[in-house]
């Protein structure tokens, strides 16, 4: 398996936690601007954009990549894609919704659970040593770009071009390091994710509980029209 070359490395870095920051910032920048005035809003859209990624570019430790990177290590693959596809959103002045899709959730809170208590050695599977492999790798792109493909047809466009551009990068580049998993979980996709599932999960939680209260309220008026219709009987 090739790795990447190190150079190719920073400038991931610096390109992919721009995409991130940026999406970030414009996910809470409609709030803040006069909705009266559309040209201003997308004015700074591309201030904002041009701003984060040129802070993005400083040198060495001048740069908050180097330090995002200290800290969450390089984003993922997909991590960027979802980063791209909410940018591509924003700008074009289209809703995006800030919570993953409750089944890429799930699954990638899962996946990062076992390749996590495997890298701690709790269950020693030795899961993410795997994708290093030449062969198993390849296997597992074809997977993940057919699954990528599968959520487009079934309408999750969001997350299928995320996961088309995280096979892209890890296919063409070998970014970010060489390993499957890394161009498909990061620490932060997948707190990200987490907090997704949790939030789906208290919700439906929620719908249940609503949907139950209202199923014994209606029986619990129907039961005095049963009463006196069973007295009427007697």
């Amino acid at each position: 398996m090739s790795l990447p070359d190190l150079s190719l490395q920073i400038i991931y870095a610096r390109l992919a936690w721009a995409l991130v920051a940026a999406s970030m910032l414009l996910s809470v920048l409609p709030g803040l601007l006069p909705r009266w005035f559309p040209v201003l809003a997308r004015r700074a859209k591309l201030i904002v954009a041009v701003t984060v990624a040129l802070v993005m570019a400083l040198p060495g430790e001048a740069s908050p990549a180097y330090w995002l990177t200290l800290v969450f290590q390089y984003p993922s693959g997909l991590l960027t894609g979802y980063a791209l596809v909410a940018l591509c959103a924003r700008w074009n002045g289209r809703p995006v919704d800030f919570l993953l899709h409750p089944a890429f959730a799930l699954l990638l809170t899962v996946l990062g659970t076992v390749l996590y208590l495997d890298a701690f050695g709790v269950l020693a599977l030795g899961l993410y040593y795997r994708g290093f492999d030449a062969d198993a790798a390849a296997v597992l792109a074809m997977v993940a770009a057919l699954a990528g493909v599968a959520a487009i047809w079934l309408r999750f466009g969001a997350g299928g071009a995320a996961l088309l551009t995280a096979v892209l990068l890890f296919s063409l580049l070998r970014l970010p390091t060489g390993n499957l998993w890394d161009a498909l979980l990061d620490p932060l996709l997948w707190a990200w994710a987490l907090g997704s599932a949790i939030f789906a999960g208290r919700r439906h939680y929620l719908a249940y509980r609503a949907g139950a209260s209202l199923a014994h309220g209606r029986v619990t008026e129907a039961e005095p029209e049963l009463a006196r219709s069973r007295a009427g009987i007697e």
